[in-house]
């Protein structure tokens, strides 16, 4: 619902004290969403998936900038490597990079510590905090409680009636 994809039944959704439905464009470009999927090409390389995706964002990283991103998310060394050949964990990290690259203020994520190691927890709750630290905002699900820096979280538990 708040990216848009399915129907409310009451109430709006507003950014900017405006709907999302009134500002579509615009929410949009300011939105970021990383579903329970990863949503790469297996059959395209690391850096191909990279360029993909920040291309459908409208970005255009350079050389120096997707190096240091490849990097940052444990990556070197793996721009040509095929994603299918890469672990469950590995993939993650290739679709993260959409974060770092995205000017996005709002970032949807869904489960985006699923198949993640301690070390990729740790850096995807850095990059979390650094997000909200410069004034956006990160909605997420999780079966697990994840330290976002010292800015304090608004934790909504859903559970079975």
């Amino acid at each position: 619902m708040v990216c848009g994809l399915a129907s409310i039944e009451a109430g709006d959704i507003r950014w900017n004290d405006q709907s999302i439905h009134q500002q579509r464009e615009s929410y949009l470009q300011d939105l970021c969403y990383l579903g329970h999927l990863n949503a790469l090409q297996e059959s395209m390389t690391v850096i191909e998936n990279l360029m993909f995706s920040a291309a459908l964002g409208g970005i255009a990283p350079n050389a120096s900038q997707t190096r240091d991103v490849l990097a940052r998310f444990g990556l070197r060394g793996r721009s040509h490597q095929l994603v299918r050949h890469l672990s469950q964990g590995q993939k993650r990290r290739v679709a993260l990079t959409r974060l770092a690259l995205s000017p996005a203020r709002l970032w949807v994520l869904d489960e985006p510590y699923v198949a993640m190691d301690e070390a990729g927890i740790q850096m995807l709750a850095d990059l979390i905090a650094t997000h909200l630290s410069q004034g956006g905002l990160t909605v997420l699900t999780s079966h697990q409680r994840v330290p976002v820096g010292n800015i304090p979280a608004q934790t909504l538990e859903l559970t079975a009636a």
